[in-house]
């Protein structure tokens, strides 16, 4: 028999569980073991790419238009692809090297390779 998580609401241990739900007397939270799994409660934050296919670091992701690069004469053209990206936070979430420069583009962009 496991014992249940400490509470993710007071963090204190004195924990039970009550059939399918996990209770804390201390503060009064309940929660369920499938809550715990979920990205959106430990704040995480979910990219997703130009067709709704979530986005995880490492992923290679192709360019679904051209992009003019701010501050430069450089234009990415549609179908470059980027290989090992780095999710970030921030308005532009990807953080990836096309054609040797290092860029952050917006998740809207790009497709899932």
């Amino acid at each position: 028999m496991s014992t249940p998580a400490a509470c993710p609401v007071c963090t204190l241990e004195n924990t039970y569980r009550d059939g399918a739900m996990n209770i804390c007397p201390d503060c009064g939270h309940e929660w369920s073991d499938a809550a715990d799994a979920s990205p959106a409660e430990e704040g995480a934050k979910v990219v997703r790419d130009a067709n709704g296919q979530i986005l995880v670091d490492g992923d290679s992701v192709i360019l679904v238009k051209d992009l003019k690069v701010k501050g430069s004469s450089i234009t990415l053209k549609k179908g470059a692809k980027a290989k090992g990206i780095r999710l970030v936070d921030g308005d532009h979430d990807v953080d990836c090297k096309i054609d040797g420069v290092s860029l952050m583009l917006k998740s809207e962009f790009l497709k899932k390779a």
